[in-house]
């Protein structure tokens, strides 16, 4: 049986992640040490919600392919561009497998772009039988049973680690840590690699443009500084992530997060300063 590790509540991504407290239970586990070279974490959500009562939880994209394991709808997810929406209700739960970016590479043998916003069935890829090992998974008496089951399935397919994969984690560490960089070009300079090399790298190992992961990565700043009520004027806080004009920032901020960022802060706020029932 795996030995689980924890690490600290995820919030980011997460959208008004004081609602999603009451909710559901969220947790991540770090993978045993075979599996480090290619898995970033687990992750699991689970609920158990009183009878006509169900939350619809909205989570913002992640540059990685997961695999799921989910009643039903158990699949591969490659990277998905739009954030994407969950109804809660009864009880249940779901683990998911978040690969580390460009690591599913080497499994899947094909470039990732080309299951950028699909879904494949885990026979698919790991040589199984869905139904099968869906039930072996959600039908683990605790946490650490499901994450054993799911880790099984993963060995099987492991091939050796990708050297690329280490070259991808530094360039979006740059990413995360250099606040300045807002352009790809900017990101070129930084690397010393070229803007049509990135391109190529991040279509081939994530599925996703460094331009589409810069600007998520903004997004998911400023939605991290709202949730927590964060009083920063909004036009500061556009030209503070590299926007031409709040105007583009709040089309691009609503587009993904379902709300202007004036109103995600309010009702960020709303739910704080309500009493758990």
């Amino acid at each position: 049986m795996t030995t689980l590790h924890s690490v600290p509540r995820p919030t980011r991504g997460v959208v008004n992640p004081a609602a999603g407290e009451r909710m559901f239970r969220l947790e991540r586990y770090l993978p045993e040490a075979d599996l480090s070279p290619f898995v970033d974490f687990f992750w699991l959500v689970a609920w158990s919600l009183p009878d006509g009562v169900t939350h619809v939880q909205r989570t913002l994209p992640r540059h990685a392919i997961h695999v799921v394991f989910d009643e039903g709808r158990t699949a591969v997810f490659g990277v998905m561009t739009g954030s994407f929406e969950y109804t809660l209700r009864g009880s249940g739960r779901v683990l998911g497998v978040s690969f580390r970016p460009g690591a599913f590479r080497a499994v899947l043998r094909q470039p990732m772009q080309s299951i950028t916003d699909r879904t494949l069935p885990l026979s698919a890829v790991f040589d199984c039988d869905d139904a099968e090992t869906e039930r072996s998974v959600l039908s683990a008496p605790d946490d650490a049973g499901m994450v054993t089951a799911a880790s099984a399935l993963l060995r099987r397919v492991l091939p050796a680690p990708d050297p690329q994969v280490e070259r991808i984690a530094g360039i979006l560490h740059v990413i995360e840590t250099e606040a300045g960089i807002t352009q790809v070009r900017q990101l070129a300079d930084h690397t010393d690699i070229g803007v049509r090399k990135l391109q190529m790298l991040f279509k081939d190992y994530i599925g996703a443009s460094p331009k589409w992961i810069i600007r998520r990565k903004r997004l998911l700043d400023a939605a991290d500084l709202l949730a927590k009520g964060s009083d920063i004027d909004l036009a500061a806080l556009a030209q503070q992530l590299g926007y031409y004009d709040q105007a583009h920032f709040t089309t691009d901020f609503e587009k993904l997060v379902g709300k202007p960022p004036a109103d995600y802060r309010r009702s960020c706020k709303a739910i704080d300063a309500a009493p758990i029932k």
